[in-house]
């Protein structure tokens, strides 16, 4: 029965969504299960009228054009079906949905106990949920036509940068409007910032739009890190002085004409609508069973977030990839970083390489030629998997992370371990089959410490999180130098930053691709917070205040990302006994002792080793680098690898000096010179 105020006719299934037609509307939605779905809109102050039901459903597909309607229509869904709990059935008409391919919301949603299609007791909950659900707009969303080329990056040049879009501008010596915003990311402030480190690409954390979870909120918390959305297409409206799409777009061009690569870390492995009980905001409302993980009557929560997204399904991958490809050709990101990544490439429950979504991506002409980036992880079974994603995918190395901070803390036996991490992690990324690039090295990340604070801090300080302390690693690995926390020991405070140096140093050397946390080339505290991701305040904002800290940490990652620019070999070295560069003439490495001498079996396996050096040498022999990297206090002095030869310093850590045709340490640090 349709409405007298609408005409409507059977329109299409496809694009999904709403589409602006030459005649009204056209809105087309997936709900396989839903014996019938309702269109509801609201006028301009807000108030519902009566239902449109769907006059056609193909293949899960319920679709219809509703004429005479325009832009910037406000509407929700409603779904009717079969409530069975136990077959993962909560149809609730009573529940206002968001339309899942929406560009855009009419508001930030807020979690209210309203929201839930089902009570605790199992029973459909008997409150209509229109009043605390965000409407969904009609919006025709298009590419900015002068948007700025894509960059081309090449990949032995590329460093990725972490930046979380408030962090970073809140604090800057910007206009209070741009503050915490999109455009303030783009100020000429956060620009010229940028552009000083020599980095090539931008990995900003989660803007899709997102909710803070129910026991944050009664914990009077917000969701920070963004990492819990509510949509797939419409942006954070938080970050926005007005319009997030609008804005958004603005932000990645303005990161494009500064001559930034843009990568977004994208959450397609869960959802804000949590556990079952919680909020039914969108897929729950319109396909339960479809779009979340479930056996035997219980959700899989393979995330810890309370659900996660079946992409063994063909709605959800059709879904995800539509998504991305959204962000790419209309919003403009050059790429993608994936939270929890095995999830996505599970099938009925097993991980697999060859999972649909993950071969869907790969097989896409737009998708695959944009950098991907996979967190190899999930709390799920067999749920590590670094190293077993197909070979389009660069991936979070961990271990690399583990074995860097352990050997810089001063570790016994580690030299073995530390030269693998080093040259790429081939015993994770195999010779013959990836590249060393595959691996995205880091020393640290959002959910962690951040560097100063791997340096300070030998036990973790969340009390903030009013979790008692119990959130986040327990074993953080890293040093404190005597104190724990802030000091005004001068002795202690150059300790630590000569550390911070020689994690950047390492860091930027080594063989694969790097990842820099936004904050730590300031030397930015978290004050021992190492799970900050409920803290929206000056815990997480970047200080932007001028120290020697700053200006050493900057000094060193322009230098050194320089340096990977002009030399490519200090990313991704062809061997002659990796086949995967049969093709192309080899470059040569030897690795040497304190005496500047061939490391022998017993020197490998000496435990109390802390000392080791390489060179490095392009395919021509025309030049020759020299790296360093010694883990103790104990001052030492090495003879240069080659008899009269001179060494050109190409960077140095502060207890590292030439002099006498000789490297003098007089305490740990890190030295690539050459030859």
């Amino acid at each position: 029965m349709n409405s007298p105020a609408h005409q409507v006719t059977t329109g299409s299934t496809f694009p999904l969504g709403a589409t602006v037609t030459n005649n009204g509307v056209n809105f087309a939605v997936v709900s396989e299960d839903a014996s019938q779905l309702y269109l509801c809109l609201f006028d301009s102050d807000g108030n519902e009228q009566e239902p449109l039901p769907f006059i056609d459903k193909h293949r899960g597909i319920w679709h219809m054009e509703v004429l005479g309607l325009k832009e910037g229509q406000h509407y929700g869904l409603r779904a009717k079906g079969e409530f069975k709990p136990e077959q993962q059935f909560v149809f609730n008409e009573l529940k206002l949905l968001i339309d899942p391919y929406a560009k855009d919301l009419s508001e930030k949603l807020v979690w209210h106990e309203d929201q839930a299609a089902i009570t605790k007791e199992g029973q459909p909950h008997s409150v209509d949920s229109a009043y605390c659900v965000p409407k969904s707009i009609v919006r025709t969303i298009q590419a900015n036509a002068n948007r700025p080329a894509r960059v081309k990056v090449a990949a032995t040049s590329r460093a990725l940068y972490e930046l979380h879009v408030k962090g970073f501008s809140q604090n800057l010596a910007i206009e209070n409007e741009l503050k915490g915003t999109y455009l303030g990311v783009v100020s000429s402030a956060g620009i010229d910032h940028l552009k000083s480190l020599n980095i090539t690409t931008i990995q900003l954390m989660p803007c899709f739009s997102f909710m803070t979870e129910r026991h944050l909120q009664q914990l009077t918390l917000n969701n920070y890190w963004g990492y819990n959305p509510v949509s797939f297409f419409a942006p954070e409206p938080s970050y926005a002085k007005k319009d997030a799409v609008i804005e958004f777009q603005l932000m990645v061009d303005g990161l494009r004409e500064a001559g930034f690569e843009v990568i977004l870390d994208v959450v397609y492995n869960h959802t804000a609508e949590s556990e079952l009980d919680q909020s039914s905001v969108c897929f729950r409302g319109l396909d339960n069973a479809r779009y979340y993980r479930h056996q035997d009557g219980q959700y899989l929560n393979y995330t810890g977030c309370g659900n996660c997204i079946d992409t063994y399904q063909p709605a959800s991958v059709r879904l995800i990839c539509d998504s991305m490809r959204y962000w790419v050709d209309v919003m403009g990101v050059d790429g993608f970083r994936f939270d929890l990544g095995v999830d996505l490439g599970r099938t009925d429950h097993e991980f697999t390489p060859k999972a649909p979504l993950l071969q869907a991506i790969l097989q896409d002409p737009i998708l695959s030629q944009t950098c991907l980036v996979m967190e190899p992880w999930d709390i799920g079974p067999n749920g590590y998997q670094v190293g077993q994603f197909p070979k389009g995918f660069l991936e979070c190395n961990d271990k690399y992370r583990d074995t860097i901070r352990r050997f810089w803390r001063g570790d016994d036996g580690l030299i073995p371990e530390f030269s693998t991490c080093f040259m790429g992690s081939r015993d994770l990324f195999h010779k013959g089959h990836k590249s060393a690039l595959n691996s995205v090295n880091y020393i640290t990340y959002h959910d962690g410490y951040t560097m100063k604070d791997l340096v300070s801090y030998h036990q973790r300080h969340n009390l903030a999180n009013m979790e008692e302390n119990r959130d986040g690693h327990g074993d953080n690995i890293s040093q404190n130098f005597g104190v724990e926390g802030e000091t005004d020991d001068t002795k202690i405070q150059q300790q630590r930053l000569n550390q911070q140096l020689c994690f950047m140093a390492t860091l930027l050397l080594s063989q694969g691709t790097p990842h820099i946390l936004g904050g730590d080339e300031l030397s930015h505290t978290q004050q021992g917070n190492n799970n900050a991701y409920c803290q929206d305040n000056d815990i997480t904002w970047q200080n932007w205040q001028e120290s020697e800290a700053r200006s050493a940490l900057n000094h060193a990652i322009s230098t050194l990302m320089a340096l990977r620019k002009t030399y490519p070999i200090l990313a991704e070295i062809h061997l002659d006994d990796d086949p995967l560069y049969q093709h192309t003439p080899s470059d040569h490495i030897e690795w040497l002792n304190e005496q500047s001498t061939a490391m022998t079996a017993e020197d490998w396996s000496d435990n109390s080793r802390h000392y080791i050096a390489l060179t490095l040498a392009p395919t021509d022999r025309s030049t020759r680098f020299w790296l360093v990297f010694y883990s103790s206090d104990v001052p030492l002095s090495v003879p240069f690898p080659m008899e009269g030869t001179t060494i050109e310093a190409l960077y140095q850590t502060p207890g590292l000096s030439v002099t006498d045709h000789s490297l003098h340490c007089a305490y740990r640090g890190v030295f690539i010179g050459k030859m």
